[in-house]
């Protein structure tokens, strides 16, 4: 692959990307949720089991501060909740509220909306194909934003 056509492919993936989260973002406070993109990406996170904010903060890639203040605009807005950490009593674990899982369930929706122009132009097979190509390429994550 040619330089340019590698330049070319990685404009695409992000453009992609950026719609999507966007679009995705958009559904959710149409939904009527208070949200901004990184709130996703924190929940992506959060919705397995919780994380302590230092954990957060890995997998957002930002720092300890940066998370922590995330984590109160969280807590703030009612989204998410700290709790007593069960396995280390000096930490604090921060798990979603019902309101957290609502605007992760809204977002779930706003997903599907935001892929449906996809299945559109290009067909269900081929979007389940480029999704199971992609999977291949970034099987896990971690999902967080291009800071």
């Amino acid at each position: 692959m040619q330089n340019s056509e590698a330049l070319a492919l990685t404009a695409v993936l992000l453009a992609a990307a950026g719609e999507l989260t966007q679009r995705i973002n958009d559904g959710v406070v149409a939904r009527g949720f208070d949200a901004r993109p990184a709130y996703g990406f924190a929940f992506t996170r959060l919705s397995a089991g919780g994380a302590t904010a230092t954990e957060l903060a890995g997998h957002l890639g930002v720092t300890k501060q940066a998370a922590s203040q995330l984590v109160d605009e969280l807590v703030r807005k009612g989204y998410a909740e700290r709790k007593p950490h069960p396995g280390d009593a000096r930490a604090r674990l921060v798990v979603l509220t019902e309101r957290g899982w609502a605007c992760t369930r809204a977002a779930e929706e706003a997903a599907a909306d935001a892929v449906r122009p996809w299945v559109e132009l290009l067909g269900e097979s081929e979007v389940r194909a480029l999704r199971d190509q992609l999977a291949r390429i970034a099987p896990y994550g971690p999902i967080r934003p291009a800071w």
